[in-house]
């Protein structure tokens, strides 16, 4: 049953897609913060250890919630590595060294690619297609990455 909450169903679908995009980042996001809290190596590997597992229970909550989102508006959310792959604007990297600094590097790039796709979709939600509530839902996400960005950052000083 399709929600009636005053959004068109065609925007409904396209803010759908929209968030699927995101979903599908989060959750390649997601796998590769763990790949880093596995495999780090180094001098500071408990540090790093610890903090790649702050950030990936944090993308997992955010993963929850944004498929969440996408029920919330009448829509299934995407949910197999198949699907996740063919919406995702993420690249896989396969590295020859373990380092914080290559780990730091690759997945600050991935939350600043989500990021930059989050502002470019904001204003259109709420505009365009006439929803306030997955725009303020966005906004959150935006925040939440540009924390988890500079924490990053701060690591590659």
């Amino acid at each position: 049953m399709q929600p009636k909450i005053g959004i068109k169903e065609e925007n409904l679908l396209s803010i759908a897609k929209v968030l699927s995009i995101i979903l599908a980042d989060e959750v390649v996001l997601y796998t590769k913060t763990k790949k880093a809290h596995w495999n780090i190596e180094g001098i500071d590997f408990y540090n790093k250890h610890l903090f790649f597992q702050q950030q990936y229970e944090q993308l997992d909550e955010l993963v929850d919630s944004i498929a969440e989102r996408i029920r919330m508006l009448g829509h299934y959310a995407p949910a197999s590595l198949k699907e996740y792959l063919e919406l995702t604007q993420l690249t896989e990297q396969s590295r020859e060294k373990n380092d914080s600094t290559g780990f730091c590097n690759d997945l600050l790039q991935d939350h600043e690619t989500i990021i930059i796709y989050l502002r470019e979709n904001i204003d259109p939600i709420a505009t365009h297609f006439k929803d306030v509530g997955t725009s303020d839902f966005a906004t959150g996400l935006l925040e939440a990455h540009e924390k988890m960005a500079w924490m990053l950052r701060a690591h590659l000083k």
